[in-house]
């Protein structure tokens, strides 16, 4: 391969979204996802929910892959009950970015998880997540700040070696690692901020939003690694 590689993005359906004199459903993807893919090296690439059946042939198009934030994982599928706290399902992206991920490590194509994305991984991989935690997103709709801190020998810390304080908005967390994950940072509080699989797999989830920030190391990283 030459050239930029060509980035996947998950995206976000969404009702009855207005623009102009429109509104209708949409598939949208927050601007800060493919700038940061172009500011690191890279091609972004929108991919709309669809049939997971069809996840296998997208994935074969890509150099590589990020599981975007969003909803809530429906606490189901890792065989819990939903917490009240817990938000409303998105069943059909659930399913399709399950797919993605399924078919990114079966054709060993480098994978970013953000935050949704890195719980989703954890879930795909037989992990459960804590339904809610306090102090990670304290004024609905503005993204806050806390230290993270890798932990050495990790590919993060290969990206990232020092301390450094990440744009961050959840409410969920990891709770039981899936399996072959490992935890490659922490926040000061003890929650698993990101997660990853050895090499020779290139997949790294991050629980803050990189996207939000002018810190392109772990971006650079997928791109590296695609």
């Amino acid at each position: 391969m030459s050239g930029r590689p060509l980035i996947g993005i998950s995206t976000y359906a969404e009702s009855g979204v207005r623009w102009g004199v429109w509104q209708l459903d949409a598939a949208l993807l927050p601007a800060g996802y493919p700038r940061l893919v172009r500011r690191a090296g890279g091609l972004a690439a929108m991919l709309p929910p669809d049939a997971p059946e069809h996840a296998e042939a997208v994935v074969a198009r890509l150099d590589g892959l990020v599981i975007a934030g969003g909803p809530d994982v429906e606490p189901v599928r890792y065989g819990a009950e939903p917490d009240p706290r817990t938000g409303p399902p998105a069943r059909g992206r659930d399913a399709w970015e399950l797919a993605l991920i399924a078919a990114a490590l079966e054709r060993g194509v480098p994978l970013l998880g953000i935050c949704r994305g890195m719980q989703l991984l954890n879930v795909a991989l037989g992990g459960t997540l804590i339904q809610h935690v306090d102090g990670h997103a304290e004024v609905p709709g503005v993204f806050g700040r806390h230290p993270v801190k890798p932990v050495p020998g990790t590919r993060y810390a290969d990206a990232v070696p020092e301390e450094t304080s990440v744009p961050t908005y959840h409410h969920q967390a990891v709770d039981r690692l899936g399996t072959g994950l490992i935890p490659s940072a922490y926040a000061e509080d003890g929650t698993v901020e990101a997660v990853e699989l050895p090499a020779p797999a290139w997949v790294l989830g991050v629980q803050w939003h990189p996207e939000m920030g002018d810190d392109l190391r772990v971006m650079r990283a997928l791109i590296n690694a695609a």
